[in-house]
């Protein structure tokens, strides 16, 4: 594993950037823009995104050692290291994240339930602060939301129906035209071609009351 420093994160080359779930911006420094990247920390943190399954929100990566002053960090802070991570908990379950963390390689553990985030580095083995409260209810599991199977959806055979009455009505009435003007032998069928266009029409109004009918209990269900 390698340590390099960059100036500013758009200096770090495209190539050697390989980790997926991270961009270079969320891990340099917040104040000057600096980054140093540690190759050991940053594979353990795309580990443990990996394990989670979910985004996380890194709200402090590297921290140059005049914003890590600044902003009141430990004098010998990991973040100036880049082997350090603070992690929104806004999308975790404070337990599971830091079971997760431990797995993945880190050691360094600070909880800042307050604040609403957890610090992670890569060692020595230490932790600080108050662990999180116990939640009532752990997260639900996320799940992709529910569509339609094109061939099964309600809406789509209803817009078909419509679709295809309404070209049934439009061919029986040009047929009633052209059997008018040009077929007086088969006149006595003009009337049933009458009969048969507003059977289409009709069928063409049902299927567009069908269509109507299924985005409105789509929505109800929430669906969309």
């Amino acid at each position: 594993m390698t340590t390099t420093t960059y100036p500013h994160f758009r200096d770090v080359p495209t190539s050697a950037w390989r980790w997926p779930s991270f961009s270079p911006a969320e891990i340099a420094c917040r104040g000057t823009s600096a980054l140093k990247l540690d190759t050991e920390a940053m594979e353990r943190l795309q580990a443990l995104r990996a394990a989670l399954g979910k985004p996380m929100l890194v709200l402090s990566g590297y921290r140059s050692p005049e914003h890590n002053k600044a902003v009141g960090g430990a004098p010998a802070s990991k973040h100036m290291d880049g082997t350090a991570f603070d992690i929104a908990m806004a999308n975790h379950d404070p337990v599971a994240f830091e079971t997760a963390a431990r797995k993945a390689g880190f050691k360094g553990f600070g909880f800042y339930p307050r604040s609403g985030f957890m610090h992670i580095d890569l060692g020595p083995a230490r932790e600080w602060g108050e662990r999180f409260p116990a939640r009532a209810t752990a997260f639900a599991p996320e799940a992709p939301p529910a569509r339609e199977v094109l061939a099964e959806s309600r809406t789509l055979k209803g817009s078909g129906a419509a679709g295809v009455a309404t070209v049934g009505a439009a061919g029986v009435e040009v047929a009633q035209q052209v059997l008018s003007e040009t077929q007086s032998a088969i006149q006595p069928l003009v009337p049933y071609l009458d009969s048969l266009r507003w059977l289409f029409i009709a069928v063409a109004l049902a299927g567009i009351a069908v269509a109507i009918h299924a985005r409105i209990d789509d929505w109800k269900r929430g669906r969309r």
